[in-house]
């Protein structure tokens, strides 16, 4: 969808469908794990071929589940060549430049894939919600946005943005259960409370976000993720499908090895 494209019902989709799924959630999560393998030994050779780069963009509200789905999806994947980045509100130095500066220097090499827990689409839908950037500013941001993703792919890179959606229901859940279990204390801030009572908002925007920068180049996969399994399956299929789609192969071997003898 471009940026003109009709209005886009967030609602319309529903958190709690699993359209992957197999119908046993013991065979969904099996197939997880094997998914995770399989996506391991892609990226090797993702990592050998070099011919493409791939960002990997992780949008959802609070408790979405973006942290588990780099855990579930791309955990077995090797360092080398993997990178998750995690966006925080920007610093001083990063607000003194335009609100892509800091994103562009964190976008993958060649050979490399970024996993982008939240991203720059956070300087339009935090400050919309807020009222802080008028309505054509966010027009205009989402255009640039997707002026730079263009930039991006038209420069071999594989661009992934996957909307973690959930239910308000499921949100409330998870957020009680930070609240009851000692141990996930650590990931409760009180400022999550608020943000929740801008629910209505914010689906609106996330919404918006999609329907205006959708693009062929860019595209947006909305996962229902209710179920965790199902988002973790959804997720790796998409992935293991792209990175089929690339034909990806290794790079020819030095001639020379081939009467190499090690002693």
């Amino acid at each position: 969808m471009s940026a003109k494209a009709a209005p886009f019902k967030l609602s319309s989709i529903d958190p709690s469908a699993k359209p992957f799924s197999s119908g046993d959630k013991l065979a969904d999560k099996a197939a997880v794990e094997t998914l995770a393998t399989e996506l391991d030994q892609l990226q090797d050779l993702f990592y050998a071929d070099r011919r493409f780069k791939m960002l990997v963009v992780l949008q959802g509200t609070d408790t979405s589940g973006k942290d588990g789905t780099i855990r579930g999806v791309f955990g077995k994947m090797s360092a080398l060549g993997v990178h998750t980045v995690s966006w925080k509100a920007p610093s001083r130095e990063e607000l003194a430049h335009d609100y892509l500066w800091r994103i562009h220097q964190r976008v993958p090499a060649s050979g490399d894939i970024v996993i982008f827990n939240r991203s720059h689409y956070e300087d339009v839908l935090v400050p919309a919600v807020n009222g802080w950037i008028k309505p054509e500013q966010v027009r205009q941001r989402y255009a640039q946005i997707n002026d730079f993703e263009r930039l991006l792919s038209e420069n071999g890179t594989v661009i992934l943005k996957f909307l973690l959606h959930i239910s308000k229901d499921e949100q409330r859940e998870r957020l009680q259960a930070r609240i009851d279990d000692p141990t996930k204390h650590w990931k409760f801030e009180s400022g999550d409370i608020e943000v929740r009572k801008q629910w209505d908002a914010y689906q609106k925007a996330y919404a918006a976000a999609v329907a205006a920068t959708g693009t062929e180049w860019a595209p947006w996969t909305v996962v229902p993720a209710d179920s965790k399994t199902h988002r973790n399956l959804m997720v790796a299929t998409v992935v293991k499908r792209t990175f089929e789609s690339l034909k990806l192969r290794y790079p020819p071997g030095d001639p020379a090895l081939a009467k190499l003898k090690i002693e």
